[in-house]
Formats: C-alpha cells, sequence, structure tokens
C-alpha cells in the first residue's frame, strides 16, 4: 500500500513538472504564437538550454524533424545579421528597463548608425521574447475642492516650449505603496525637455511637499523671472504659502480648467509612466526602499530613456543638443 502511494506520488510530481514546464513555454512564447514557422524555430534555438526542444516544437505546433532541418541548415549572411540584430535589441531593450518597444529599440539602434528596418527589429524581439511592459490605468491624486484661489490657465495646452526654463510643469501628487505606509511624491517638469528637474518625497500630502520640489527645481536651475509654472487645481498649488513662494521668485502661476485632464497632461503622464514601468511590479517594505527606488528611476528618465517629444533623445542629450546652437544657454544644469 505504502509503495503503491510512492508510486502515485513520483508521478503526480512528475507529470506536475510537466505541465509547468509547458505552461512556462507557452508563457515565455507568447509574442511568437501566431508567427511564421521560421520566427518559431529561432525561438525555440534560443530557448534550447531551458526546456526539452521536443516540448518546444509540441507547444508551437512544429514538427521537430523540420525545425533540426533548419537549425542544420548554414546560416546565411542574413541570419548571421540577425543574430548580431538580436543581440543589440536585447541590450537596449535591457538598458530601457524592460519598457522600450520597437519603435524605441529601433531608434536607439538608428541613434548608434546601426541601420535596419523596425519590422525586422520587431521579429527579433519577437523571437528573443521581448515584450515590453503594458501600460495600466492611472489616477490622479488632486484635492480640488476648496474655496482658495485659482489662477487662470495661461499654459493652454502649449507643451512645446522653445528654450528651456521657460514653462515648468507639475502640479499632481501621486502615491506609492509600501508596507510602512503611503510614500507621495509630486515632480517639477521643465516642458522643453520633459526633464524631471524637482521632486520631493513625503508621508505627507502638505504644502511642504510640493514646495520643497519647487525650492529644489529653483535652486538646481536658477530660472529666470517670468517662468510659467503649470499646474492643477490642487488645494496645496492653490495655498497662500505656494502662491508667496511663487511671488518670491517671480514665477507666473497657471492652472488647468475645472476637469480637464488633458490641460496637464505631460506631467501626468510622467505619473503613469512611473507607476507602469517602476511601482506597479515592486513591493517596497519601507518608505526609504521606495525613495530610493524613485531616485534611481528618475535618474535614469533623466539620463538615457529616450522620448518621442524629444526626437528620441533623452532629455538631458536633448538639452545639450540644444545648448549646441544656444550661446544664451551653454551651461546645462542638470539635476539628477
Amino acid at each position: 500500500m505504502e509503495q503503491t502511494l510512492q508510486e502515485e506520488t513520483k508521478q503526480l510530481k512528475k507529470q506536475l513538472a510537466l505541465v509547468t514546464q509547458e505552461r512556462d513555454i507557452l508563457k515565455k512564447s507568447g509574442g511568437v504564437l501566431c508567427k511564421g514557422n521560421t520566427v518559431k524555430y529561432a525561438w525555440i534555438k534560443a530557448n534550447e538550454q531551458e526546456f526539452p526542444i521536443h516540448m518546444m516544437c509540441a507547444s508551437l505546433n512544429v514538427v521537430r524533424s523540420a525545425y533540426y532541418k533548419w537549425r542544420n541548415t548554414p546560416q546565411t549572411a542574413h541570419d548571421k545579421r540577425d543574430v548580431t540584430l538580436k543581440i543589440l535589441a536585447q541590450e537596449e531593450f535591457k538598458k530601457g528597463r524592460g519598457v522600450y518597444g520597437e519603435m524605441r529599440v529601433w531608434k536607439a539602434l538608428r541613434k548608434k548608425g546601426i541601420h535596419t528596418s523596425r519590422r525586422r527589429v520587431a521579429r527579433l524581439m519577437a523571437q528573443a521574447g521581448l515584450v515590453c511592459i503594458t501600460r495600466k490605468p492611472y489616477k490622479a491624486t488632486t484635492d480640488s475642492k476648496h474655496d482658495k484661489p485659482i489662477a487662470k490657465n495661461k499654459l493652454k495646452r502649449r507643451f512645446n516650449p522653445k528654450k528651456p526654463n521657460c514653462v515648468y510643469a507639475g502640479g499632481d501628487i501621486t502615491y506609492i505603496k509600501t508596507d510602512e505606509g503611503w510614500l507621495y511624491l509630486t515632480i517639477v517638469m521643465d516642458l522643453f525637455s520633459r526633464q524631471i528637474v524637482g521632486w520631493s518625497m513625503a508621508d505627507h500630502m502638505k504644502t511642504s511637499l510640493v514646495n520643497d520640489a519647487m525650492q529644489m527645481a529653483i535652486q538646481q536651475r536658477k530660472p529666470p523671472r517670468g517662468l510659467l509654472w503649470h499646474t492643477d487645481r490642487g488645494s496645496q498649488y492653490a495655498s497662500k504659502e505656494h502662491r508667496d513662494l511663487l511671488v518670491q521668485h517671480g514665477i507666473r502661476q497657471s492652472m488647468s480648467r475645472k476637469g480637464n485632464c488633458w490641460d496637464n497632461a505631460v506631467s501626468e503622464s510622467f505619473f503613469h509612466t512611473l507607476k507602469t514601468e517602476l511601482t506597479y511590479h515592486h513591493r517596497y517594505s519601507t518608505r526609504e526602499q521606495a525613495r530610493a527606488s524613485i531616485f534611481e528611476y528618475i535618474a535614469v528618465f533623466n539620463r538615457i530613456r529616450i522620448h518621442s517629444a524629444n526626437d528620441y533623445l533623452s532629455p538631458v542629450e536633448f538639452e545639450f543638443q540644444h545648448a549646441k546652437n544656444d550661446s544664451n544657454f551653454s551651461v546645462l544644469k542638470n539635476v539628477a
């Protein structure tokens, strides 16, 4: 009786291991299931060290003998080029922290003088199982139900100023969950390059949170008087303490219209991106751990992550390009 139970347990464990492998194969190969056989063959070859060949062939519905015939056929020059391009695409995908889709990877390769088609990059990324992190719904944190003064919308969705330090945007507070409780974050963004030039994190949403972020931006960038600062209608931005800070430094205030999130779309998009690319995928034990993670993300966002609005340059690279052509902005003041 005992021996029979042991045999049954052994068989069940073996079956469970097989099912687990099949699940992992299907999960990892999701990007190639609907592709042609050549793409499937390339994926199988790239994963031979991880899964049994016969299981991958069965899961992807390809004939094992046909796969071996393809694998043993001498590589053409095109195939060899594919191998090189795939490695380069993987490097750019890794550099982008797993958030670059085919367009950004293609643009990053072109910046390095590597010319190929976007379709080829997409095919090679699918073969390598490189699937970028998808965006999730984002909910802003705004307390606009107050009786404090509201500034007019002076920005009017003109999100592309011609020079740095002319228009800053922020005006939102987002929250990051930790085991200690919520950590609140606010930022100041230079709309010219999308660089985050000031930020603040705390365990509260008091006015000092947004003032600290603005003070950081002022100290690091030293913007000229007349700077336009656009925010939502949050009570912190309408408070006397915040308005006094702006007056002190000659900063003009602009606020989004009521219930119109598109008036502050660029800065809200940053929070959406932050949560999609970072905080949705991490569990933080402490606020300090979350702070360190977000600080690192902002540094990458400013210096490495390429932006479509900047012709696929990072904010820092975009400002350096501008500085080369503008003698009045020869010294850049970067903050991360």
